[in-house]
């Protein structure tokens, strides 16, 4: 009787093919999106770099001019710091007051009462629908004449403001009607709530903690991570609203809702200025590293990672 014998390196080139296999088949899945990544993403990006140091109105070839389109945007363009102005302010009144109503959401969805379910469904259903649909409803809600809110104001004695027609009360209108997503906000830290450990509250009970210590020394501290999260979405979201500008007031009234967003499609799809409006999306973009790479700068007095130590 024989036996087989297995030849130096047969295991090792068996291996070998195998991870080659496996090299090839991610690959392969992984090609459709590496496609969409480089023909969608990275070369449209790399477009635009080039395009905002040219004179391209589209119908004409680009022309190279260096640094105009940018030295005319700090210099000559006041729009720019107008629509600076404007997001900045939307962003500043929007962030916070868009989070702590979807925390507080979230907490008071965190109960174990009857039909709580329910609850949060009605309250997470208004964020399917956005777009062009949400500004219509809300452009009639808060229409000065005939709105749904300035009717419930009248009821009690109040004559109701201009909302989106007035210079004063246009920005407040939008910040209001940012509210209606918060459902989604508001599924992410009801995720974060029912992950945190129940024997830490019972701990903090032990040492005789009431419902506010339980609140600042253990809620907040395990929901820091996801407030860090959705505070820098709701950053990067906020630079970019669009959509309920375009519909309701297209900048107006006296350009005191003429977001960035909104100036850099003017100038791209309206003037035909395609390399300034490269240019501006660049700012945009600096200016969103910049308070994103701010905001992690300063998360490590405030938020807390387990397992992590403090230096």
């Amino acid at each position: 009787m024989t036996t087989a014998t297995l030849t130096p390196g047969a295991k090792p080139r068996r291996h070998n093919r195998l991870l080659r296999q496996e090299y090839i088949a991610f690959y392969l899945f992984a090609s459709p999106w590496l496609i969409g990544l480089v023909v969608f993403t990275i070369g449209p990006m790399i477009a635009s770099f080039l395009l905002s140091f040219a004179d391209y109105q589209v119908i004409v070839p680009p022309k190279w001019i260096g640094l105009q389109n940018y030295i005319e945007m700090f210099t000559d363009d006041k729009l720019v710091w107008q629509a600076l102005k404007v997001t900045l302010l939307y962003s500043l009144g929007a962030i916070p007051l868009f989070l702590t109503t979807s925390f507080l959401i979230a907490m008071l969805l965190n109960q174990g009462i009857k039909g709580v379910t329910i609850f949060r469904t009605i309250y997470y259903l208004p964020s399917v629908i956005s777009g062009v649909p949400v500004a219509l409803l809300w452009l009639w809600m808060l229409n000065p004449e005939f709105g749904l809110v300035n009717n419930m104001l009248k009821g009690i004695g109040i004559n109701g403001p201009q909302w989106f027609f007035s210079t004063t009360w246009v920005i407040p209108s939008f910040i209001i009607m940012n509210l209606w997503g918060v459902g989604v906000t508001m599924v992410i830290f009801l995720a974060g709530l029912q992950g945190i450990p129940t024997h830490l509250y019972e701990a903090a009970e032990i040492d005789g903690a009431g419902m506010w210590s339980k609140f600042v020394n253990v809620t907040l501290p395990m929901m820091s991570p996801i407030i860090l999260f959705n505070m820098v979405i709701g950053v990067i979201d906020s630079f970019q609203i669009f959509t309920p500008a375009f519909v309701i007031t297209n900048g107006g009234p006296a350009n005191a809702s003429l977001f960035y967003g909104l100036y850099l499609y003017n100038n791209a799809f309206k003037f035909f200025k395609m390399g300034y409006a490269s240019a501006l999306a660049w700012l945009m973009f600096l200016i969103i590293l910049a308070l994103t790479g701010l905001i992690f700068r300063i998360t490590g007095s405030w938020v807390y990672y387990e397992g992590t130590v403090r230096r």
